[in-house]
Parts: structure tokens; C-alpha cells; sequence
């Protein structure tokens, strides 16, 4: 082979392909961060199928330099991703908590009643709307995995099994639906057509109407180092620059914004019409300007994000060789889709973790994805006793913490890995 033909074929490479801003359509030409080849995250794998083929794609994640959408390209469809979901939200107590205050803090501010109707997209397993049934504000659940919507319906929760844009909510319109309220709770990363899906909230929202939007905050990502929340099923990742020019686009504006502790560190945006009379508050421009000065309207802040990836990950292999070295034993603490991103970036098997465990009962006696880590209920860590314990739900480290403290009886140890690798013992915890 020439120089020439090399060169050529370095030239064509797939990585190299120019894909285009799902947003705004402009080409993609920066790297924001390469985790390598993994499959896709929530793919948890039956024992029958422990010795079958799983496919994976490239977590490669692009940043846009027009509207700085942060962006992975569609690998999986969200009709494979939703088929049957593994995540049900109410097996969070603190996630249930922070809904139902969520609900009566929107039935005030907005004076909902029984002529109201609220509409979450991706409603999950209800965990969200059946806090507005006391309050006899009707509600309606749009939410594409049948499996958990069937938990809903269960719960007296009204729900559609639909994926939810501009045609469903010409279809809910000509069905004389229109909403006071629209929640989207950590949907928008999952969506791949934003403009469809936003076109349809337009669409579907009363003149006088808000939608609210919570996601993780591409901010606290980056500070945070919080590359494990990257993965297949999120398409896309948020600042409140981004969000802007997206309302812009589509004939929104923001009108207020919340910063909050969930998921690391997420907003939650209120959205109207450019036409509304609802005023914007303050807390707009004051986001924004924290953006600036964190520089994220420039390019540079993003590329550099991967040199703080690739060290969490030489720290957490130094820990747990470590510790295996010595003769420890280690489990994890969960099974949640940042915790497979950061397996499989790291390459932890049983080699590391003889076993996890997971509230939610669906997952146990399967095996995560890639590195085929047996999912245990959590009583497993009792009988077992382990030395130390890998938190890979950090987020929740708190709550876990604080519901698995007896494992000081026998010197166990949390380790948590975000920001970077930190050792909780709960002896050393007051009480």
C-alpha cells in the first residue's frame, strides 16, 4: 500500500463522516468525548441469553458550534430503546419525593383545578401524575414503553402507549385536548427529533399554557466530570444557551429556570409562548450569565472535557486493583444506565465486582450490559458481607448511604466514583 492510497483511506474514515447538528443542521466537526464502543446501556441481558451476541455502538459525542448542543448521534432507535424499558422511577424514593413536590408546587403557581389537564411526556410508571389525582386536576400520561405504562394504568393513572410529536399532538388536539401544563422530566435528552418533539408541545399547549423541562445541566457534567451519564438512550445534552435558541426556534421563549440537586445537578426550565403575557424572571438571565462566565459558549471548554474522563477512570482501576491485591471483596450498589456507561468504559467485570444489586425487582437475576455483572436483589450484600461497596447510582449516594449504613457492622465501605473516586466509611458518619 502507497502513501497515497494510506492517506486516502485514513481520509474516508467512518469516525470522520460529517454528521449534522439534530437542532439546528449545522455540520458537526468537534469531539466533545470518545468512551470507545459500548452496548446500549438499560440492554440488560436474561441468563438464557448470558452466551448470545450483544451489539455495540460508538459513544462518541459531538458538540455543535452554532447552538453548542451537546449531541450523540442516533446508533439505537428510541423503538428499540422503549420495546420493554427497565427503568421504573418510583423504585427512586427521593426521585417520588421531588414529583410530588414538584406537583403541588405547579397546582399552586398555576392555580390548576378540575378544568385543568396536566400532561407528562414519558410518564413512566405514574410516579409523577398520581400526585395530581387528590388533587382533581386531570392528568394524562404519553409514555412508549408498554411494560411500565401498564404500571400506571395500574395505579389509576391515565396513559397513553404512544412516542409522543407533532402528528400525536394533532391527534390529541382533534380529541379536544389541550394542556395547562406539560412535564418533561428527563425526556428531552431521549428524544432524537427535538424539532418534532417540540413543535408538538407548541402545538399541544393552551395560549397561556407552561411547559416545564427538567434535564441534567451539561454545566454540572462538565464540572462534575459526570461522563458516565453519557450513553445511547440520551441523545443530547443541555445548557440553557442551547435551550434557548431551541425555544426561539419554535416560537417559545423561557420565562423562568430552577437549578436542582437531581441526577448531579439539573435545571428545570418553564417554557411559553412568545405571545404569553407570562413575564420572564430574573433567574433567566442570571443561569445564562453563570453559563458565560463558565465559558460554555466556547468550543474549547467542551474539548477539553475528555483528559478528566480518561483520569477518573486510571483512579478507579488503581482503587479496585488495589483492593483486590489485598484480598477485598468488592459489589456495586445499583444498576442504573450511567452505572454500565462507566463498567464499560473502565472495562470492570467480575474480575472487579463479584455482583450488584438493584431495588427494582425486573432487573434481578440478569446481568448488565457488555461486562455481565450478575444484578442480585440488595439483601445479597447481608448475606455476603463485602468489603466494599461501589456506588454506581452516585447521584444517590445520600439516600443509599443512608439505607445500607449497617454495613458498618462489618467494615464495609462505600466507594464512590464522580467526580473522581472517594471512600465513605459509615462508621465515621454521624448518626
Amino acid at each position: 500500500m502507497n502513501i497515497q492510497t494510506s492517506t486516502l483511506l485514513l481520509a474516508n474514515r467512518p469516525s470522520d463522516k460529517i454528521h449534522h447538528c439534530r437542532l439546528c443542521g449545522t455540520g458537526l466537526k468537534h469531539t466533545f468525548i470518545d468512551l470507545g464502543m459500548s452496548p446500549p446501556c438499560e440492554s440488560f441481558v436474561p441468563r438464557e441469553q448470558i452466551d448470545s451476541m450483544e451489539p455495540y455502538y460508538p459513544l462518541h459525542v459531538f458538540v455543535c458550534d452554532e447552538c453548542l448542543l451537546v449531541q450523540l448521534k442516533e446508533y439505537v432507535s428510541p423503538q428499540a430503546i422503549f420495546e420493554e424499558y427497565a427503568y421504573f422511577s418510583s423504585y427512586s424514593t427521593s426521585w417520588v419525593a421531588h414529583a410530588r413536590k414538584y406537583c403541588h408546587q405547579m397546582a399552586r403557581q398555576l392555580e390548576l383545578n378540575r378544568n385543568s389537564l396536566v400532561v407528562e411526556l414519558a410518564s413512566n410508571d405514574g410516579y409523577l401524575l398520581q400526585h395530581f389525582i387528590p388533587l382533581n386536576v386531570p392528568v394524562l400520561g404519553i409514555e412508549p414503553a408498554a411494560n411500565v405504562a401498564k404500571v400506571a394504568i395500574e395505579k389509576g393513572v391515565p396513559t397513553r402507549v404512544e412516542f409522543f410529536g407533532e402528528k400525536y399532538a394533532r391527534d390529541l388536539i382533534n380529541e379536544g385536548l389541550r394542556a395547562d401544563l406539560i412535564v418533561g422530566n428527563n425526556v428531552l435528552a431521549q428524544v432524537p427529533d427535538l424539532n418534532d418533539f417540540v413543535a408538538g408541545m407548541k402545538l399541544l399547549l393552551k395560549p397561556e399554557g407552561v411547559i416545564t423541562l427538567e434535564f441534567p445541566h451539561i454545566e454540572k457534567l462538565i464540572a462534575e466530570n459526570q461522563f458516565d451519564t453519557i450513553y445511547h438512550e440520551h441523545f443530547s445534552y443541555f445548557s440553557l444557551l442551547t435551550i434557548e435558541h431551541m425555544a426561539k426556534k419554535h416560537g417559545l421563549k423561557v420565562i423562568d429556570v430552577e437549578e436542582l440537586v437531581t441526577h448531579g445537578g439539573s435545571l428545570r426550565v418553564h417554557l411559553a409562548h412568545q405571545t404569553s403575557a407570562r413575564p420572564t424572571q430574573p433567574s433567566v438571565a442570571g443561569v445564562l450569565n453563570n453559563e458565560i462566565k463558565a465559558g460554555l459558549d466556547k468550543i474549547a471548554v467542551y474539548t477539553s472535557f475528555v483528559e478528566r474522563a480518561r483520569k477518573v477512570k486510571r483512579e478507579l482501576l488503581s482503587f479496585l486493583i488495589a483492593a483486590k491485591e489485598a484480598g477485598k471483596t468488592i459489589c456495586g450498589y445499583g444498576a442504573p444506565g450511567k452505572g454500565n456507561t462507566l463498567l464499560n468504559y473502565c472495562g470492570i467485570g467480575t474480575d472487579f465486582l463479584d455482583f450488584t444489586v438493584d431495588r427494582n425487582p425486573y432487573k434481578h437475576g440478569r446481568y448488565t450490559p457488555g461486562m455481565h455483572i450478575p444484578i442480585e436483589p440488595v439483601e445479597a450484600i447481608d448475606l455476603l458481607k463485602p468489603d466494599y461497596i461501589l456506588i454506581l447510582p452516585w447521584n444517590l449516594k445520600d439516600e443509599i448511604v443512608a439505607q445500607m449504613r449497617h454495613v458498618q457492622e462489618w467494615g464495609a465501605k462505600f466507594v464512590v466514583p464522580i467526580p473522581g473516586v472517594s471512600i465513605i466509611d459509615p462508621k465515621e458518619l454521624k448518626p
